[in-house]
Formats: structure tokens, C-alpha cells, sequence
């Protein structure tokens, strides 16, 4: 969507969502200014907007905001300065569908099995899995069912939860809203409505990150779909979404990544899509492992804060990230003052001129399975560093790795790059940085 001039603000709070879509049908909010300050108040992701039968997508992300100066075939730098969840409880689990509820797809076509509407407004009656009530005609409406589910409570000072048992579950489910801390713009139903309890006294670590973040795609489309493994499902759906894959691979920008090392202290780069690149948050997650095997984490209710850098002339299709020091693959964490100094002398014992001065990155790559993904990082990666694949996978294979980020299909591929490569695609300055290169 073509933005109207105005003058760039170093600052842009956004407190407004997009009912589940993404894409150049949204009006973006700003332009904040290039080394400006986007802070964003997010509801859940998936399960509340899930059951929230008006979604035609399973998140509830931040409504975009253009960047000054970014032009299509640029990329934007995201430094997540700050990520604060704000839910007391949640609930999450294992998920299946109502046949005769949905057209396609439950995410992004919701069906009213009695009167028949699409995408039906509808309310909250009771507590339990059949809450979920169509405005139309009073029919239970909800598409999704848990399998195995759990309801948990969170201390984000001490970073700890605990999931809780049915009557815990129950008091929590009669002020649902308040305790997921929905933000006043929301239009979700809160999953805690639902106070399904399987799992009872599991404690928890917390480690809040982002499900959902990045650029606007070239085309609307659902932000839970906006990835190459949940995209999959808009190729040829009797839905009005529906796309080719081409269509997909062409518009969608990876948004949807569930990676847990897109948290404070990470830098996130993205692909430009549509002028203003239109940066959009969402789906915060209180914890996660690597690999969001359940279909579904601990969604919540949170603040995050970012820096936004233009890179100009960084043509990439998907996702670049620097991930914290601490968050890096063993094998790709730079080495260290004493390890420098055994290299050196284990190349003079040889007679080894060189020692590459290298730096770590990671790319996300997306696909319909973990195998695709692997295709997808590994060819992008090359494509935007001139390696060839053969060497990429030699470099993850010594020198980084590749990990699940979720299940069917998204990985991070990490490997030390060469520092002239770096240099030469615009993100030298800000490896060096993130890593303390300058300082080894």
C-alpha cells in the first residue's frame, strides 16, 4: 500500500491488530523514522484468535508500520530492545479439528455447522469446550478441539510458571479476559475460557519471544500462514485466500517463524517487500524449546520494543538472524581469546598462511517439511552469500548447525561466514557488534 508523505517519528506505539491478516490491505501506522522506535502491545496468538471464529487467521498481530526510506528490495534490521509478557495465565495444547466447521481450512475459513454463516461474530456462554457460541443463530461454533491441553500460570519476575488443575483452571476461565490481560483493542475470546487441564503441576522455566514478526507481504494473506509449511495449506483452498504456490513463494515473507531465539538481545533482518516494508508483531510466546512439536506453545499477552535499521541494496526472500551469543549453536559461537591463540599455532605447526575472519549468521528457511526447509535456508543462504550450497552444508556441519524451529517446517540454518561476505551484503557492522568482533 503506497504511504502518504509525512515526516518520519522516532517513535511509533502501536496498540491496534489486523483481525488475522497481513499483506498490503492494511494500512500501515508511521513512517517511524530509520533508527526509530516501534513499541508494540500484543494479545495471544493462535489459540484465542482459533476459537474466535470472526479470524480468518490464527494470530491477532500488530496493525504495520512503515519505515522510512525502505524501498522493495531493501531489508530492515529489527533490534528487539525489550519483551515483557503481561498475561497472568494461558492455556495451550495439542489440537484437533471439527469436521463441518470450516471450509478448507479452520484458520482462515470458520463455518457456523447450523445456519451456515462464514467467519460468524460470536461470544463466550459458560466455561469448557463448548463456550464458543455464533451471534447469528446461538449454535456452539468452535472449530477446534484439545487433544491434551493445560492451563498455566506465569511469574515473569522470577521467569518461572506452573501449570494448574481444573478447579484452579475454572477460576481463572471466569474472568478469562482479564487474566489473559487482553489488550483493550482485542477482539479474541481468550483460550482460558476453554480451562482444559491434562496437565497438573508441571513447572515451567520462562523465556518469552515472538511467534510472529517481520515485514508486510506483497500479497494479503493469513499471518499464521505467512511461512512456506502453513502456507502450504492456502495452495489451491476453496477459500478466498487461496493461492499457487508460486504465488506463495513470490508474496509471503516468513513472518511466522516460532523460533525461540527471536527474543530481547537478537537482531532480526527482514526482506522488503512493499514500500515502508511495513513491520508487524504478534504471537509472543512465554516459553518455548527448539521445535514447536505441540502445534501450539504458551501464547500471551506482551509488550516488545524494537530499533528498525534500513539495509539498503539486501535483496533477500526471507529472514536473516542474529541470534544473542548465548542462544548461538555451541559449534557456531565465536571463539575465544585462549582459542584464538591455539589456532594460530596449530596453523604455524602446518604451515596454514590464512585463518578466515569469519562471523556467525543464521538464515531461516521455510518449507511443507523439516527436509524442504533445510532446501529452502541452505539455498537462501547461498543465494545471498555466493557460497555454494555444497559449502554452506559443509559450514553448518563443522561450524554451526541446523535446528528446528517448528514442526512440519521451519529450521535455522547457522554457519561462520566470511567477514568480507558479511561486509559486502551491508550486515558486517552489525555481526561485528552483536558478537564483540571488533573487541576479539
Amino acid at each position: 500500500m503506497s504511504q502518504k508523505p509525512t515526516s518520519a517519528q522516532r517513535e511509533v506505539v502501536v496498540s491496534t491488530y489486523t483481525r488475522g491478516i497481513v499483506g498490503p490491505g492494511n494500512p500501515m501506522l508511521g513512517p517511524v523514522a530509520d533508527g526509530g522506535t516501534i513499541r508494540v502491545g500484543t494479545p495471544p496468538g493462535c489459540w484465542g484468535p482459533m476459537i474466535t471464529p470472526k479470524f480468518q487467521g490464527g494470530h491477532e498481530v500488530s496493525q504495520p508500520v512503515a519505515v522510512e526510506g525502505a524501498q522493495v528490495g531493501d531489508a530492515v534490521a529489527i533490534h528487539i530492545q525489550r519483551m515483557e509478557v503481561t498475561s497472568l495465565a494461558t492455556s495451550s495444547g495439542v489440537m484437533a479439528f471439527v469436521d463441518g466447521r470450516y471450509l478448507g481450512d479452520p484458520f482462515v475459513a470458520k463455518l457456523c455447522p447450523s445456519c451456515g454463516t462464514v467467519s460468524p461474530p460470536s461470544h463466550i456462554e459458560g466455561i469448557g469446550d463448548e463456550a464458543v457460541h455464533c451471534d447469528v443463530c446461538g449454535a456452539e461454533v468452535n472449530a477446534f478441539r484439545f487433544t491434551n491441553g493445560y492451563v498455566i500460570v506465569l511469574d515473569k519476575d522470577n521467569n518461572v510458571s506452573l501449570t494448574v488443575d481444573k478447579a484452579a483452571a475454572e477460576r481463572l476461565a471466569a474472568h478469562a479476559k482479564d487474566n489473559a490481560r487482553l489488550p483493550e483493542h482485542s477482539e479474541q475470546h481468550s483460550i482460558l475460557s476453554l480451562a482444559r487441564a491434562d496437565i497438573v503441576g508441571l513447572a515451567a522455566h520462562m523465556q518469552p519471544f515472538l511467534g510472529n514478526i517481520g515485514t508486510t507481504p506483497s500479497k494479503d494473506l493469513p499471518d499464521s500462514h505467512n511461512a512456506g509449511d502453513f502456507g502450504s495449506f492456502l495452495v489451491d483452498a476453496p477459500h478466498a485466500y487461496a493461492m499457487t504456490q508460486a504465488e506463495l513463494e513470490q508474496h509471503k515473507t516468513d513472518g511466522h517463524m516460532d523460533t525461540n531465539s527471536v527474543r530481547a538481545g537478537a537482531i532480526l533482518i527482514c526482506p522488503v517487500k512493499v514500500p515502508g516494508a511495513g513491520i508487524y508483531m504478534g504471537d509472543m510466546h512465554a516459553q518455548q524449546g527448539n521445535g514447536e512439536v505441540a502445534g501450539h506453545a504458551t501464547d500471551v499477552s506482551g509488550i516488545t520494543e524494537v530499533k528498525v535499521e534500513v539495509i539498503k541494496g539486501l535483496a533477500i526472500d526471507g529472514p536473516i538472524l542474529l541470534q544473542r551469543p548465548d542462544d548461538l549453536p555451541p559449534m557456531a559461537r565465536p571463539m575465544n581469546r585462549e582459542q584464538r591463540a591455539a589456532v594460530k599455532a596449530l596453523a604455524e605447526r602446518f604451515g596454514q598462511a590464512t585463518i578466515e575472519e569469519n562471523g556467525p549468521i543464521t538464515f531461516i528457511g521455510t518449507g511443507r517439511t523439516l527436509n524442504d526447509a533445510t532446501h529452502n535456508g541452505v539455498d537462501r543462504a547461498a543465494k545471498v552469500t555466493g557460497l555454494s550450497p555444497e559449502e554452506i552444508l559443509n559450514r553448518a556441519t563443522i561450524a554451526g548447525s541446523i535446528e528446528i524451529s517448528r514442526l512440519p517446517g521451519v529450521v535455522r540454518v547457522t554457519f561462520q561466514c566470511p567477514m568480507s561476505i558479511l561486509d559486502r551484503i551491508g550486515v558486517g557492522h552489525l555481526v561485528r557488534k552483536q558478537y564483540g568482533l571488533d573487541a576479539a
